[in-house]
């Protein structure tokens, strides 16, 4: 895996996690528990949500097998609801202000909802580890790499939540909201690219291979 690959994974990976946007989200769902717990707190809910993504990442595409689907729709599918979930966070209600919303309505006392889902461990997330570790098509170390990277994100992800009030005093909820929006751009173009290479998977289209570097 070269580091362009590398590089896309990653920004995948944070995007659809998205752990600036899951900030509101932490502080609201500590506000009724002790200071001396909220560090116990956020490491409880990334717990969750790494399980939740790990098994997706061992287990999720023996399930589409089972289940006698192809790869290629599910890449196809993934990417429209990628795409979807993009243009949520563009043009509708941000997510921290949808997910503080919901946490009211259901009177939040833990840390399984919705901080560890749909929070960090975001139906997104799920679709995009099940898409970059392809059984059929990425080397084991390959996939050993990805499942690096998604620890590599959910440890920033639990960084940025322990430290989640001085990064909010910083920003503020307009600049979460503004941080969210520019990820959802850049989701929405993975996404496309996501449908794209699931036709090319399927035999739909032929893509011409990406030039790398200039004449």
């Amino acid at each position: 895996m070269d580091w362009t690959s590398l590089t896309r994974e990653f920004v995948t990976l944070l995007v659809v996690i998205d752990p600036i946007g899951t900030i509101p989200v932490f502080l609201f769902a500590v506000q009724s528990v002790p200071k001396h717990l909220h560090r116990l707190f956020a490491i409880r809910a990334v717990a969750i949500a790494s399980l939740v993504l790990f098994a997706f990442l061992v287990g999720g595409q023996v399930l589409l097998e089972t289940l006698g689907l192809r790869l290629g729709s599910f890449q196809v599918a993934g990417g429209v609801v990628l795409f979807l979930f993009a243009m949520m966070m563009v043009f509708g209600e941000s997510k921290p202000a949808r997910e503080i919303e919901e946490a009211g309505r259901d009177h939040l006392s833990g840390a399984v909802f919705p901080l560890a889902m749909p929070s960090i461990a975001s139906p997104g997330a799920m679709l995009a580890i099940v898409v970059l570790t392809d059984n059929h098509t990425e080397p084991l170390a390959d996939q050993a790499t990805t499942a690096g990277l998604l620890g590599l994100v959910l440890l920033l992800t639990l960084g940025v939540l322990l430290l989640a009030s001085a990064i909010h005093r910083l920003i503020g909820n307009t600049g979460a909201s503004v941080i969210s929006r520019v990820m959802g751009i850049i989701l929405a173009t993975i996404a496309v690219d996501a449908v794209l290479g699931g036709l090319d998977a399927l035999g739909v289209l032929e893509l011409a291979p990406m030039s790398v570097g200039i004449e």
